[in-house]
């Protein structure tokens, strides 16, 4: 996709030399380019994680990377956030809870992030099963989601994603109400950085999880299962396929997870229940 001179260009995105080539002629100009920097994590003066992320919304991240990797259990562990431009990429800085750091002290592994890993650091096959099948349980109310909320949803996101339109080279994460609303979209390269991103602005908003659920614009693989999860989202519908084993464990989880929801079409692989029918 192509930005034409002279537009606005959006956060996240660089506008870098390039040859176009199009209908048998060789244009010289510009394309935008999705950034893609280094993000630092550290807690309590101790580093902690590097991942490679967009730029943009970084508080929300560090909120929700914390929250989905479990080294906080509430928010409200997090005393200060601190972002600042460092000299190979961005350094996030984090003050946490004692009973939190002292968690992160003995389970600390070192991992470097990347935009599709979900095992960095996890150290056996033991742990592995730990790690992927101890989450929590989400909300039990049933939001009766129909399926035209769902496809409403999915639809809004088309006109949500700025980064995207302009780059072609990011995911997206919202959350919508019960009707279908789309309310709050981030953006990222990574699509376990943007749900990240949005679990960490509909907690830092105050939002009530339980009423309403997810889209994502790719596949839902096992961690973007885990991480909608362990934020008590009710229900995760991605644009794309699951993998099995997303499936085994939304359905351990509680998690109604759907995919293909696109085109006026959707598979419910777990929890139907939470799919209200068409009203007749």
């Amino acid at each position: 996709m192509n930005a034409g001179e002279g537009f606005f260009d959006p956060a996240g995105a660089s506008r870098l030399p390039a040859d176009r080539w199009r209908d048998g002629m060789l244009e010289h100009g510009t394309e935008l380019v999705a950034d893609e920097v280094p993000v630092a994590l550290s807690y309590n003066g101790i580093s902690h994680a590097v991942m490679l992320a967009s730029p943009q919304d970084l508080e929300d991240f560090a909120v929700g990377f914390s929250l989905g990797e479990r080294i906080v259990h509430d928010a409200r562990d997090i005393y200060d956030i601190e972002v600042d431009e460092a000299v190979n990429g961005i350094a996030i800085e984090m003050r946490i809870a004692g009973g939190a750091m002292l968690r992160l002290k003995e389970t600390r592994r070192a991992r470097t992030g990347k935009t599709g890993c979900g095992l960095c650091g996890v150290e056996s096959l033991e742990r592995f099963d730990d790690d992927t099948f101890a989450t929590p349980i989400a909300g039990t109310r049933e939001p009766g989601v129909t399926p035209d909320a769902l496809h409403r949803a999915m639809a809004a996101m088309g006109q949500r994603q700025h980064l995207h339109h302009a780059t072609g080279a990011v995911h997206a994460a919202g959350w919508a109400n019960l009707e279908g609303e789309l309310l709050c979209v981030r953006e990222d390269i990574g699509r376990h950085n943007a749900l990240d991103k949005l679990v960490g602005a509909l907690v830092r908003e105050g939002a009530d999880v339980t009423r309403g659920f997810a889209v994502v614009t790719s596949r839902a693989s096992f961690e973007m299962v885990q991480k909608a999860a362990r934020a008590g989202f009710p229900l995760l519908a991605a644009i794309s396929a699951p993998t099995a084993l997303a499936v085994k464990v939304a359905q351990g989880a509680g998690v109604t997870l759907l995919g293909f929801v696109r085109g006026g079409r959707h598979v419910v692989y777990t929890h139907p229940q939470r799919i209200a029918p068409l009203a007749g």
